[in-house]
C-alpha cells in the first residue's frame, strides 16, 4: 500500500474501499471484513449510506489495531448548520462505535456549509475527527465556500477518472495543498472506459486488468482512489496495483483521454433540494 500525506500531516492510504449502495443487511459487514482481509486499510462510508454501523462493527471485529485502519464518513445535508452538525458528528461516532473518525467530509456542498464546517473544526480540535474535508465541490463551489473557512480542507472527494480528470479543480486544490479523492475512479463501471483501445493495450502490455491500469494511472497522478466492488476477484485486483508503474509516455497518453465531462454535475439547479429530499438520515 502507498500512502499520501495530507496537508494536516495525517496520512491516508492511496486506495480505499467504498461502501456506497451496499445494503445494511449484513452485506456491508461481510464486504468490509473481506476488504480488510485482502489488505485494504481505508474504508469510506457516510451517514447517507445507512451502513456506518456495519462498517464500524467490521472494523472492531477485524482484530487489526484501530490506528492501522483509516475510516472516512460524511455529514449529510440534513445536519448542516453548527448545532445540527455537532449532533450529526456524534451520531456518526455512535453508529460506527469508534472513539474517533479519521476523515469526516461535508458530503454535499449546499445550505449552511460554513456552520457545519465550524462544527467539524471544533470536533477536530476535540479529537473526535483527525482530518476534515469536503466532497462534490467544483471550482465555483470551492471558491464560494472555502474562503469562509478558518481551516483549509484536507481533501475534496469528487468524481474523477480518465474521461473526467478534473484539471481545473486540481489546479485550485494543488495551490491549497488539498488532496483529491476520486470516487467513480473506474468511471462507475463505464464499459467505454474499461474497453477503450488504449486501456486494453496497456493492460496487455503490463499483464494487468483494465481496472488496474486505470487505478494505477490515478494513483500516479496523486489521487486517493475509492473503487467499489463486492466481487472478491475485483476487490483483490483493485488493490494489487503497487507492483508496477506506468511509464511517463503511457501517463501522457492516458491524460489525453480526458473529455472534461462527468456523470454528476453538482452545479445542477435544485440539486441540493433534490438530494435533501431523497435521503433522510433521521426524522
Amino acid at each position: 500500500m502507498e500512502y499520501i500525506t495530507l496537508r494536516d500531516g495525517n496520512t491516508i492510504p492511496a486506495v480505499g474501499f467504498g461502501v456506497f449502495l451496499i445494503p445494511n443487511d449484513g452485506s456491508t459487514y461481510d464486504a468490509v471484513t473481506k476488504a480488510l482481509h485482502l489488505g485494504y486499510r481505508h474504508i469510506d462510508t457516510a451517514a447517507a449510506y445507512f451502513n456506518e454501523d456495519e462498517v464500524g462493527r467490521a472494523v472492531r471485529d477485524s482484530g487489526i489495531p484501530r490506528d492501522e485502519i483509516f475510516v472516512t464518513s460524511k455529514l449529510w445535508l440534513q445536519d448542516y448548520g453548527y448545532d445540527a452538525a455537532c449532533k450529526g458528528i456524534d451520531a456518526s461516532l455512535k453508529k460506527l462505535g469508534l472513539d474517533y473518525i479519521d476523515l469526516y467530509l461535508i458530503h454535499q456542498p449546499y445550505g449552511d456549509v460554513p456552520g457545519a464546517w465550524k462544527a467539524m473544526e471544533d470536533a477536530q480540535k476535540a479529537g473526535k475527527i483527525k482530518s476534515i474535508g469536503v466532497s462534490n465541490m467544483t471550482p465555483n463551489i470551492w471558491n464560494h465556500f472555502v474562503p469562509q473557512f478558518d481551516t483549509m480542507p484536507a481533501v475534496n472527494q469528487v468524481e474523477c477518472h480518465p474521461f473526467f480528470q478534473q484539471k481545473q479543480l486540481r489546479e485550485a486544490l494543488d495551490t491549497c495543498g488539498t488532496a483529491l479523492e476520486a470516487y467513480f475512479p473506474l468511471g462507475h463501471g463505464d464499459e467505454a472506459l474499461l474497453t477503450h483501445p488504449l486501456v486494453t493495450a496497456l493492460a496487455h502490455k503490463y499483464n494487468k486488468t483494465a481496472g488496474q491500469i486505470i487505478l494505477r494511472f490515478e494513483v500516479q497522478e496523486g489521487f486517493v482512489v475509492l473503487p467499489k466492488s463486492t466481487n472478491p476477484q475485483h476487490m483483490a485486483d483493485n488493490i494489487a496495483i503497487f507492483d508496477f508503474s506506468l511509464t511517463d509516455e503511457d501517463m501522457v497518453r492516458i491524460r489525453g483521454l480526458d473529455t472534461g465531462k462527468g456523470s454528476h454535475d453538482p452545479e445542477t439547479p435544485g440539486m441540493g433540494d433534490m438530494l435533501l429530499n431523497a435521503y433522510k438520515v433521521h426524522e
